[in-house]
């Protein structure tokens, strides 16, 4: 589903212009970037979660040499159970 494609369904279900469903939607983005670090839930949807990755062993792939990735924080999106249950009884 592309943004315009979102927009538009939120505009519709909430009733709303195309404009203001464009702004709910950058609001929602707006406000899950500002708060993953601390953890951003959207009730039966998802969470948003910053996560420490530890140092490792990796291989390159086109020259086969090992090499060592460090240590890095990255965003991960957690599916929450009934969004999981409703999207596989599809």
């Amino acid at each position: 589903m592309t943004k315009s494609q979102s927009v538009a369904a939120f505009a519709d279900k909430a009733g709303v212009s195309k404009a203001d469903g464009a702004k709910l939607l950058d609001s929602l983005a707006e406000v899950a970037v500002s708060s993953a670090s601390d953890g951003f839930v959207l009730p039966g949807l998802g969470k948003l979660v910053l996560v420490d990755r530890k140092a490792r062993t990796g291989r390159n792939p086109a020259t086969g040499e090992t090499i060592q990735i460090p240590a890095k924080k990255v965003v991960k999106f957690r599916v929450a159970k009934a969004c999981k249950d409703a999207v596989l009884s599809l």
